[in-house]
């Protein structure tokens, strides 16, 4: 894959992790904390794991191995999920833009959250992390769906059909 593929996938990246995000800003309190029983206890959860795990990589990518995810208690809000996620965002986009295609190559070693080393290729991690914060906005779709909110497409194609000028209502 090359980098400028990278770029296009982290664009997409963050603009379905806004579009659940945007949902969730009108969440009562209560609707986003609920237990609702599923894979993670409520939205806030998942929505934090993914924050989290966002940071995690990046600070990897980067040199560092963090030794602990966020806690989801350090965001017991929204608006704080989001003003943290605004950051990761933001350093994450200079990171990507410094990219070159012979980095993508590089093999970076770091320290799991558990003490173990692991080591890949970057470009094995940044299409790790694309994908796996897809699975967890499935989980958090799921949840709206629970709370009879209707969660907002967040498919890689209706990404495209909405950039290109498409009516989202008639992707797919």
């Amino acid at each position: 894959m090359d980098l400028e593929r990278f770029r296009a996938l982290y664009k997409y990246n963050r603009w379905a992790n806004g579009r659940i995000l945007e949902v969730t800003t009108n969440l009562t309190a209560e609707q986003f904390t609920k237990n609702l029983g599923s894979s993670y206890p409520s939205i806030h959860d998942p929505l934090v794991h993914i924050l989290s795990a966002e940071w995690v990589w990046l600070k990897r990518w980067k040199g560092v191995s963090p030794k602990e995810m966020l806690e989801p208690k350090d965001f017991p809000t929204i608006a704080q999920v989001k003003d943290r996620w605004s950051e990761v965002e933001r350093e994450r986009g200079e990171f990507i833009n410094l990219l070159t295609e012979d980095s993508l190559d590089k093999v970076i070693g770091y320290m799991n959250t558990k003490g173990g080393s692991w080591k890949y290729p970057l470009w094995q991690m940044l299409q790790h992390l694309v994908n796996h914060s897809t699975h967890h906005r499935g989980q958090v779709v799921t949840m709206l769906r629970q709370l009879r909110i209707s969660p907002p497409a967040t498919d890689f194609l209706v990404y495209y059909d909405v950039h290109s000028g498409h009516p989202e209502d008639e992707a797919f």
